[in-house]
């Protein structure tokens, strides 16, 4: 898994933290419910014990929403076990602790500390699904057949016991050995039956390197770090459970889809241009997800392709439906309808996702507490997804600001992915340099597609700008 690291100064987060009014302590009462239901909340009756689940994760976390148990399935195909952190059984409806989630309405990260969705009693605790202990779990059971479609869906309440919390770097390594443990020996072989099936409905799935600022000594890191095979593999089965999710709610004509327009021609033709700028093979009969597909992550120009690429899953959003079908269910990326269920423990509209598809699954009708918050969810949503990107994006800004804030007026090579529209009175765009892997805004007449070189004229790291000139 290649990685890339650039040192930078000590970075003072906190101001972003003022900045986007980012939440501390719970209050009190919030608190003191989720105390209590961690202490008295009764397990579901329905015993899935004996099914050796395991959670797959970054080495550090602890907020565990997902286990997983692979296996073949009878007469054929594969059977997919995805055991869901069961929220919403701590979670009392009306109360002080779900009025403080839909504050927060997703787990915000930065690289110095992170504001939590739940208090860590519950999320990290209680409801975290830790090794080797008893859990309450929401467990979907996805029948594929040898091609890996899907022929059948089940979900219900079960008591759940990972028997290992498992990370990416090691269960890559196991991969690479030939040695996965065996409830998931199969998942690279699942992993890649669900993404061919992707590329075949058009789907583009972005592997996005993840650039991460983290400490290093007295100071800090900026890291361009690649997702490893595995980690693909694991997506595809949250995807294959979200899908199953919107299929569930589209047949039962109520639910929260996870919707996002398909990309648009003119901005494919602009991807096209960026490809050729940063040396990236596009065949003409190829399709934006082969493209993409083949792309390095781990290398700065890759990175920045994919970066670029991004700019065409736009519009993304929460589509909540109650008696008829929404006219748009897709979703551009996924290449069919999708919800978000599999990450309640950090993001609130999957804990009343899945309460839907529960009742839809059981033949009994909706809660009323979850049907009436669907219509609220979408607006909240896109609330915190515009906190939690500002978060990221910030992060990444001010640490790419105090990496060159010595080396202004240095000339470097880039590549130009994008040029402003026509009419703004001093023309720039976007270039792309290599060492470190950052993308700006530059002034001048830029070529799209083609490398130049740009001189740099701004890094302040009080602004979080970077800004360039065509040298």
């Amino acid at each position: 898994m290649p990685i890339k690291r650039v040192w930078a100064p000590r970075i003072d987060f906190s101001v972003l933290r003022h900045e986007l009014k980012l939440p501390q302590e719970f209050p009190p009462q919030a608190l003191h419910e989720a105390e209590a239901a961690a202490g008295a909340t009764a397990l579901p009756p329905a015993d899935l014990l004996a099914v050796p689940f395991v959670t797959i994760d970054p080495a550090t976390s602890k907020d565990l929403d997902q286990a997983m148990c692979l296996s073949p399935r009878p007469g054929g195909g594969y059977r997919v076990r995805y055991a869901i952190a069961d929220v919403a059984a701590y979670v009392q409806p009306g109360g002080a602790l779900e009025a403080e989630t839909w504050v927060r309405g997703q787990t915000i990260y930065l690289p110095d500390g992170r504001a939590p969705l739940h208090p860590p009693v519950l999320s990290e605790d209680a409801v975290s699904l830790l090794p080797d202990v008893i859990r309450a779990a929401v467990v979907w059971t996805i029948d594929l057949d040898a091609d890996g479609a899907t022929v059948a869906i089940a979900l219900g309440r079960a008591r759940v016991r990972s028997r290992a919390k498992l990370d990416y770097v090691g269960v890559q390594a196991a991969a690479d050995a030939g040695r996965l443990p065996e409830p998931i020996a199969l998942l690279p072989e699942i992993g890649s039956l669900l993404a061919a099936r992707a590329a075949a409905r058009g789907a583009v799935n972005l592997p996005l390197p993840d650039q991460e600022v983290e400490p290093s000594g007295s100071g800090w890191q900026l890291v361009l770090r690649a997702p490893s095979a595995i980690e693909e593999h694991n997506a595809q089965i949250s995807l294959l459970t979200g899908m199953a999710a919107a299929e569930l709610m589209l047949s039962g004509r109520v639910g929260l889809l996870r919707t996002m327009p398909a990309p648009k021609p003119e901005a494919v033709t602009k991807l096209r241009a960026a490809a050729a700028s940063l040396g990236i093979a596009w065949p003409p009969a190829a399709t934006v997800g082969a493209v993409v597909a083949a792309v390095d992550p781990g290398s700065p120009r890759g990175a920045a392709f994919l970066d670029q690429a991004a700019d065409l899953l736009r519009g993304a959003g929460y589509t909540a439906f109650d008696g008829a079908a929404p006219a748009e269910t897709g979703h551009g990326g996924v290449g069919a309808p999708y919800a978000h269920v599999t990450a309640p423990l950090r993001r609130l509209a999957d804990r009343y996702a899945t309460e839907v598809c529960l009742a839809l699954h059981e033949e009994r009708p909706v809660p009323a507490w979850a049907r009436e918050a669907l219509p609220k969810l979408p607006k909240d949503m896109s609330e915190t997804d515009r906190v939690a990107s500002a978060a990221t994006r910030g992060a990444i800004s001010l640490a790419e600001a105090m990496l060159l804030r010595e080396r202004v007026g240095e000339v470097f090579e880039a590549g130009v992915v994008d040029v402003d529209a026509p009419g703004k009175k001093t023309p720039g765009g976007t270039v792309a340099i290599d060492d470190p892997a950052v993308r700006a805004h530059c002034t001048g007449e830029l070529p799209l597609g083609e490398r130049i070189q740009v001189r740099l004229t701004l890094a302040d790291p009080a602004r979080r700008d970077v800004q360039f000139e065509k040298a």
